[in-house]
């Protein structure tokens, strides 16, 4: 595992730009970091820990974007300078495994590191927040979802929406809309969001009376879908609900419609990007998503982040990026308002953020931990995201 001290943007653009280099033999998993440090950081610098997918299977799908978000919210918060406190990232390469989260939580913790942002996914999340909560460091993930994680101790949070939040939401309005009565249900049996997230499906629709017709699984880094989704299309089902980490969705809407899975027949994915929708072409046009942020909506500073994040990457923002760059506006606020920079202060601090503007709308977190603010719902039309009405 490797640990380095400077931004990440620094670190994706070297990143990204080893990736073209190697792109036409798929080495994206072998690429190291970079054999740089930097020398002491003044006094007033808190160093805060980032566990981040910069290689391996998550790296191109959301471990550029939340790095991108949070650098951008870093660039921004330390500007401002608020009571002369300096936030520094210390970067750690989860490798976009378990194993490697874990790794990199043991390394910063052992490192001194007080409060420590990540991993992204909730397998990576369940075995990595006891090791934090164990030493009494201060972690939260910014893009996990799986219920009950932040639960499994007082100095664990998180900037997701969590399953049983977007889920009941999401189906409480898409039926009332369209008035699915059958369902079928698809999702990666070896990772932790897309397990929680299919068994919270399955529980939400059997109150509304929709009955599911068949359930089929996948495993992470399969590629061919098509015989599970064949056997959905001989159900004829009304709604496709799939819950899958994001290298495997644009394979999914594809392969669906090439399998005669009419275009009346919606998908409802988990956490849909434009990236997602952009590789899926027009098989993913009438995709739905649950999720917390709209880059269309009006809440508090959301427009001037979308602008600024264009401005910097040259792309719009993704829901990792928001994420990412609401769960570092957050942390920030509670640094700014703890009375002291030791772990305690901090934890006590964040769980009394309460109604806080954010990007993705006034923030608090609950009694465990979790996330509060307004889920969305959004579905593809002409190639675009757009909220659903």
């Amino acid at each position: 595992m490797k640990v380095r001290r400077f931004t990440i943007f620094r670190l994706l653009s070297l990143f990204v730009a080893l990736i073209v280099g190697f792109c036409a033999c798929d080495q994206t998993g072998q690429l190291f970091l970079p054999e740089t440090f930097e020398t002491e950081a003044p006094a007033n610098e808190i160093p805060v820990g980032v566990v981040l997918s910069v290689t391996g299977r998550f790296a191109a799908s959301s471990g550029v974007s939340i790095g991108h978000g949070l650098d951008l919210a870093l660039e921004e918060i330390n500007r401002s300078q608020r009571n002369g406190r300096q936030i520094r990232f210390i970067i750690a390469d989860d490798e976009s495994t378990v194993a490697g989260a874990v790794e990199a939580y043991n390394k910063l913790i052992q490192d001194g590191i007080p409060v420590i942002l990540g991993p992204a996914t909730s397998s990576q999340t369940e075995a990595a927040f006891p090791v934090a909560q164990e030493h009494g460091v201060v972690a939260m993930s910014p893009t996990s979802t799986a219920r009950g994680l932040s639960a499994l101790g007082d100095y664990l949070f998180r900037a997701a929406l969590t399953t049983d939040v977007v889920i009941p939401s999401g189906i409480e309005t898409t039926h009332a809309t369209l008035g699915y009565q059958t369902a079928a249900t698809m999702y990666d049996d070896t990772d932790v969001f897309s397990t929680d997230s299919d068994l919270a499906v399955r529980e939400t629709l059997a109150t509304k009376g929709v009955e599911v017709l068949i359930t089929e699984t996948f495993r992470g880094g399969d590629t061919d879908f098509t015989a599970q989704l064949t056997r959905i299309n001989e159900m004829n089902p009304d709604v496709i609900f799939v819950s899958a980490q994001a290298p495997e969705k644009p394979g999914i809407l594809t392969q669906g419609r090439q399998v005669g899975i009419p275009v009346s027949v919606p998908f409802i994915v988990r956490t849909l990007t434009t990236a997602n929708v952009q590789a899926a072409g027009t098989a993913a046009e009438g995709a739905i998503t649950f999720v917390g942020w709209a880059s269309t909506a009006n809440t508090p500073g959301n427009q001037v982040f979308v602008q600024n994040y264009i401005e910097k990457y040259g792309e719009a923002p993704d829901n990792y990026a928001a994420r990412a760059y609401v769960a570092l506006s957050v942390l920030a606020e509670a640094i700014a308002n703890a009375s002291s920079v030791d772990s305690t202060a901090i934890r006590d601090a964040l769980a009394n953020i309460t109604d806080f503007d954010t990007v993705a709308g006034k923030f608090s977190f609950n009694t465990v931990g979790d996330a509060v603010y307004e889920p969305k719902i959004l579905i593809v039309k002409d190639g675009e995201l757009q909220i659903f009405e």
